[in-house]
C-alpha cells in the first residue's frame, strides 16, 4: 500500500556531490520520522542520517557536516544533500520511513518502509 523510490545515485569523483531523493506513495495517512541509511560491500547497513516530522536531525559522525537531510511534507519527499564526497561513501543508500497508512479495511497501521536503493560511486 505505499511505496518508496529513490533517485539520484550515481558515480561522482572525490570531492563532488549529489542529491538522493525519496517519494513515498500510496494510501498514507502521516509520515513521522524519514532517514537514509547505507551498506557498503561486505559490511552491515548503517544510519546515516534521521529526520522529524517536525524537521529535527541527526547524523553519523562520518558524515555530520558534509551531508543535510530534508525533507518536503507536501511532496511526501526526504532529500540527502551529499557534498565533500569520499570514497568511503560509496555504497548503496535506502531511505526508510515511519509510515501510518490506510488499510482497506479501515484500519490504519503503522510500520516501516524501505526504498528499493540507490547506489553512490565516489571515486579517488
Amino acid at each position: 500500500q505505499v511505496q518508496l523510490v529513490e533517485s539520484g545515485g550515481g558515480l561522482v569523483q572525490a570531492g563532488g556531490s549529489l542529491r538522493l531523493s525519496c517519494a513515498a506513495s500510496g494510501r498514507i495517512v502521516s509520515i513521522d520520522t524519514m532517514a537514509w541509511y547505507r551498506q557498503a560491500p561486505g559490511k552491515q547497513r548503517e544510519l546515516v542520517a534521521v529526520i522529524s516530522a517536525g524537521g529535527s536531525t541527526n547524523y553519523a559522525d562520518s558524515v555530520n557536516g558534509r551531508f543535510i537531510i530534508s525533507r518536503d511534507n507536501a511532496k511526501q519527499t526526504v532529500y540527502l544533500q551529499m557534498n565533500r564526497l569520499r570514497p568511503e561513501d560509496t555504497a548503496v543508500y535506502y531511505c526508510n520511513a515511519d509510515v501510518t497508512y490506510r488499510n482497506f479495511d479501515g484500519a490504519r497501521p503503522r510500520r516501516d518502509y524501505w526504498g528499493q536503493g540507490t547506489h553512490v560511486t565516489v571515486s579517488s
